[in-house]
């Protein structure tokens, strides 16, 4: 029984494409004895050959800093006592790191789309085609929460071999793909398979899932190739695979064109990356809401509490609506619900499929960015009180969204924490949400400084860390 998601640190090469080459009368014609070669013959050569020269490897080069000494100092049993500073373990040193990748051109003038774990952190990046020529690649946009990555190479004026992009919502289980990429560094390797499902959100290697899963043998070094559908456009860019050993057990997941083409487009034009703002809080329908609501299936998104003048608001959903549909394709969660979002554009409008009180109706919602209200009015708290060395800000939409948290938390959010100091000490973490400070609730980082600059002689502090609520007394 699979165990884990195997997030490739290698790239996924591309899925590319299928092509049956068949008598088109034998579709329909009476089942008969094949008579020549012609109609036995199943070859996906042509579509190999028009969408393999798209796809490139990459190579990323980083420094990375390896401490000197022995092992021992490197183990993560020992750092969790002694952290990174142990004097014992030597000065560090640097050497550097090469990781091979996959990616895919996506546009003739030099545009390549990989995954963003290929080339995090990378100082040099180099792409080489499948005819061995190799170019300088610039980072475009990196965005960590979709895994995926835009890269741009000078082509001097040249068209290079390009993958249109297709439409993964037409997808269907069943489909034949294909996968092209570097799997272990052997050099570029087609494999074939079928769609296996579609919209997996419990894979957990993005923020934004709703995922494409293949059969098509996929490994490390496939990472950010392509997935291609039987007429050859580019459906998927592979992520990630489930696997006991790190190889493929027949279980791959790709994220959607439709996904791609908007990461692509954003970066292209310039566009700040901002996805569009639900303006509500919700949970997915379960069995036993579905059973209470009269639901035929536990599926969709409750609407729980709905902030005023947000999107949600203005399109009138109120606590209680069950969101079905985004623009006629079924949400099945809230993970679901936020990739439909994000694959349309800020200004545009969606339609929802909403439940009411036993009736679906359709409403009509507008796309807009998450506003920044209040401003985050970035903090680092000094002084002699346990928070100092605290870098806080104020929690507004486009903060929760910038960061990925659930829900819409509203206060004051840590955002990081200085080694050592008195916060450190208390056990602060990046991520809390202070709640109150002695028994003074704190809504703005002005409240928290209010309070800490007058002093007390002791301090009873409430936290929100994830779902739990936490409070400490400091003497």
């Amino acid at each position: 029984m699979l165990t884990y998601v195997h997030k490739f640190c290698l790239t996924l090469s591309a899925l590319v494409g299928l092509a049956i080459i068949s008598n088109p009368g034998l579709a329909n014609a009476e089942k008969a004895v094949p008579t020549n070669r012609e109609q036995v013959t199943l070859s996906y050569a042509p579509v190999v050959k028009g969408t393999a020269p798209a796809v490139v490897n990459i190579y990323a080069r980083k420094v990375v800093q390896q401490r000197s000494g022995p092992a021992l100092f490197d183990d993560p049993f020992f750092k969790k006592f002694f952290g990174d500073d142990f004097p014992l373990g030597g000065a560090p040193k640097e050497r550097i790191q090469n990781s091979l990748g996959s990616g895919v051109l996506v546009r003739s003038d030099g545009v390549v789309v990989t995954n963003n774990h290929v080339i995090a952190d990378a100082q040099e990046i180099t792409v080489v085609l499948s005819d061995r020529r190799e170019f300088d690649a610039e980072i475009v946009l990196a965005d960590e929460r979709t895994d995926l990555a835009v890269l741009r190479i000078d082509t001097r004026g040249e068209d290079l071999p390009s993958l249109d992009f297709g439409d993964s919502d037409a997808l269907e289980v069943g489909d034949i793909v294909l996968a092209i990429g570097n799997p272990f560094g052997v050099g570029q390797t087609v494999t074939s398979g079928i769609v296996s499902a579609l919209a997996r959100t419990r894979v957990g290697v993005a923020d934004y899932r709703s995922f494409i899963q293949t059969d098509a043998a996929i490994n490390p070094g496939n990472s950010g190739g392509a997935l291609v559908d039987m007429g050859g456009s580019l459906i998927g860019i592979n992520t990630a695979i489930f696997s006991k050993s790190g190889g493929s057990m027949g279980i791959g997941f790709a994220v959607p064109a439709n996904m791609v083409r908007a990461i692509v487009e954003s970066a292209i034009e310039g566009r700040p990356l901002v996805r569009p703002w639900l303006g509500f809080d919700g949970r997915a329908v379960n069995a036993d809401l579905a059973l209470a609501l009269d639901m035929p299936r536990p599926v969709g998104v409750i609407v729980e509490h709905v902030i005023d003048g947000g999107p949600a608001d203005e399109a009138g959903l109120t606590p209680g609506d069950v969101v079905m549909a985004v623009n006629g394709h079924d949400v099945e969660d809230a993970q679901a619900l936020r990739f439909r979002l994000a694959t349309r554009r800020i200004g545009e409008s969606v339609d929802l499929s909403v439940l009411r009180k036993g009736k679906v109706r359709s409403v009509t919602m507008p796309l807009k960015a998450p506003p920044e209200d209040p401003p985050r009015n970035t903090t680092m708290l000094e002084g002699r009180h346990p928070f100092s060395g605290a870098k806080v800000a104020n929690l507004s939409p486009a903060l929760v969204e910038e960061l990925g948290l659930k829900g819409q938390p509203r206060g004051v959010l840590i955002l990081a924490i200085v080694k050592r100091s008195p916060a450190a000490r208390l056990g602060l973490r990046p991520g809390d949400i202070l709640v109150s400070i002695n028994d003074k609730e704190i809504d703005l980082v002005r409240d928290a400084k209010e309070i800490l600059d007058k002093g007390a002689g002791s301090w009873v502090i409430a936290i929100r860390r994830g779902d739990r609520e936490l409070k400490v007394e400091v003497r």
